[in-house]
């Protein structure tokens, strides 16, 4: 009979380790980078926060993971100049997209207008009657 307990810090790196290696036996050798973190911010001219995107580079694609922008400045271009910092990032490393993922009380109809494209959604999350929306920009 299987037992399943809990596992410490190092057994999660461990079982990170080993799908690693299961992966690069599938995927090619030049995917296989260093990840990398990107944070950027945006500042008015009195040195307020406006806003915020954090992302990583991963397999030859860029993830975005949050964008935020303060809620009074969110008609004052601030989300489209954060992700237009990221869209750089990814043409300088040349990158072949942008993935990223939102919710139906966030922003979903921001994204497309910036070129993003749906290709997949999950009803009723993280609540009923809300949809998780995942996007990806071809570059």
């Amino acid at each position: 009979m299987m037992e399943i307990t809990s596992g410490t810090t190092e057994d999660g790196q461990w079982i990170r380790e080993q799908l690693i290696a299961y992966n690069r036996q599938h995927v090619p050798a030049t995917l296989f980078t260093e990840t990398e973190s990107y944070c950027f911010l945006a500042w008015d001219e009195d040195e307020q926060l406006l806003g915020g995107v954090t992302a990583s580079y991963v397999w030859n694609h860029l993830q975005v993971h949050f964008l935020w922008v303060d809620p009074e400045n969110r008609i004052g271009g601030t989300g489209k100049q954060l992700m237009a910092k990221i869209e750089s990032i990814a043409e300088e490393k040349s990158c072949s997209k942008i993935l990223l993922d939102t919710f139906s009380f966030q922003a979903p109809g921001f994204y497309e207008k910036l070129g993003f494209e749906e290709y997949g959604r999950l009803p009723d999350h993280p609540a009923e009657g809300q949809t998780q929306y995942f996007f990806v920009k071809h570059l």
